[in-house]
Formats: structure tokens, sequence, C-alpha cells
């Protein structure tokens, strides 16, 4: 697999700190990404690798210009199972978010359709925190890794953050990621702290690392061809389940009836890293 090797330097993890998140140099290399943006067509075409069943089914919407996302894409695609449990994700990840061990929560393969020449929110993701989907995981301190497959800027949707926000704590309402209304969300969360909102531009197989509570957001795609990610969503080695915090697919996969401190550490979860 052509993942190129990075240290994450003292300056890397104090602008993480300080932002909330932070863009990596390039990661995959050129015909690491072409198998990526191939295993996209492969997924959406239901064609899958192995014996694996997806984890829901494989939907594309009806409105051909709405985004679309498939969860633990990993189950059923070898290349995206191949970057999303790579030691050097965990390991870069470990030393941003400062700790021991690293493991995959699970990832998203997203598409965002064209929508050029088309005034549409269609494609918008609204402003929100990860944690708030992940209340069920006993640490907030997690963190999101949205690898590019293609040149991205806001001409073609590409994420933007909101700088610093990661230190507003987890927020009542934030998980707003099919509230497509950013305007509208914006006033509901500005009064947080300061609205500083900065575009996340990548080049080909760079990678955004984002904490689990830096709110972020994306808007239409405007570009003649489609946004293709692939996303990893990692967490601490040692995370648990916390009941009566949240509800998540995900906690079925440590049994029919988890328990408050469960670990999530069988094989639905992947370990990347451990120092």
């Amino acid at each position: 697999m052509g993942f190129i090797p990075y240290e994450v330097t003292a300056q890397d993890k104090r602008d993480f700190e300080r932002d909330g998140y932070w863009i990596s140099p390039k990661l995959i290399d050129d015909e690491t990404i072409e198998k990526l943006r191939l295993a996209h067509e492969r997924i959406w075409a239901s064609d899958f690798d192995g014996d694996g069943y997806p984890m829901h089914d494989v939907r594309i919407p009806e409105n051909k210009i709405a985004l679309r996302k498939h969860d633990n894409g990993w189950w059923i695609n070898d290349e995206v199972k191949n970057v999303v449990t790579h030691p050097d994700l965990g390991r870069m990840s470990a030393d941003l978010i400062g700790e021991s061990s690293i493991r995959l929560w699970h990832d998203q393969v997203i598409y965002k359709p064209s929508a050029a020449g088309q005034e549409t929110m269609a494609g918008n993701v609204g402003w929100h925190q990860d944690y708030g989907f992940w209340k069920c995981s006993s640490t907030s301190n997690m963190v999101t890794v949205w690898i590019a497959l293609q040149d991205t800027d806001l001409s073609n949707g590409g994420m933007r953050t909101i700088l610093g926000s990661h230190k507003w704590g987890v927020v009542e309402g934030s998980a707003a990621f099919f509230d497509q209304d950013l305007d509208g969300l914006k006033q509901k969360f500005s009064g947080l702290g300061e609205w500083k909102d900065e575009p996340c531009i990548l080049k080909a197989g760079q990678a955004s690392f984002h904490h689990g509570l830096t709110f972020h957001g994306s808007g239409p795609n405007l570009s003649e061809q489609p946004r293709l990610s692939i996303v990893a969503h990692l967490m601490p080695g040692d995370t648990v389940y916390k009941s009566g915090r949240g509800r998540h697919d995900n906690v079925r996969l440590i049994g029919p009836r988890p328990y408050d401190g469960q670990p999530f550490n069988n094989e639905y979860f992947p370990l990347l890293y451990s120092r």
C-alpha cells in the first residue's frame, strides 16, 4: 500500500492543539489514490471484496446531487481497509491527541456529486462535532482523518473548520451533520466562541486530522466532477462504552447486551497502533 511515512513534529502538535485540526503532507501516493477512486466506484456498484457484508445497505440517493455516505467500508473493500487500518494513521493520530494506542472507531466512504450550475443545499454538510454522534464512547479525545482523493477546496465542496472550537467542550445539539442549513447552524452555535471559519485546502493524497470536538461542515460541490474522500474515525485504544449518553450502531458490535464500561476492543475495532 502506497502510504508515505511522516513523523508528526512538535509544531504540528501545537498547531493541532491550537486550531483543533491539522493538514498533513501528502500521505497517499498517486497509484493508491487511483485504487481508492476505483474502490468508490465498486462500492457504489455493490461490488464487494471477499464475503464481507455491508454494515448498511449501499444506497445511491434518488436525488443525484445528494451526498452519498457509507460507514465501515473496510468490511467490503480491501483498498479502504488497507488505508483506514494503516499503522501510520494510528501513530500520527496518537501523537496528535497524546494517546498511547489507537483503534479504528469506524470509517466513512463519502461521495459528493457535482452540483455545478444548480442552486442547491443538497450537498451541504451541516456544522457539527463528530463526537455529537459518539457520546456512547468514554472519551471525546478522538480524531477524524479525512483523506482527499482529488485536489479539494471550496469550489468542490471542501470541508471548513471552526478554529479552536474543540475547546468549547461537548455542545448540545452538535450532531447536525444532516442539517444542511449552514447559516442557521452558525447562528445557533456562534455564541459559544469566536467563529473563525477556515477552509481545508488539500491536494490529492493529503489528509485533514481534526479533533472529535472541532466544529466543521461543507458546502456544495460546484465543480464538474464528484468530490471523493475516505475517512477514518479513530479512538484511543482503551475507549469503553458509556451507557445512557447516546446511541450509535457501532455499540451493537460489542454484543447484543452491552454493559457500561465494556471495551471497544474486538475485531470490529482493530488496533492500528500501540507504543
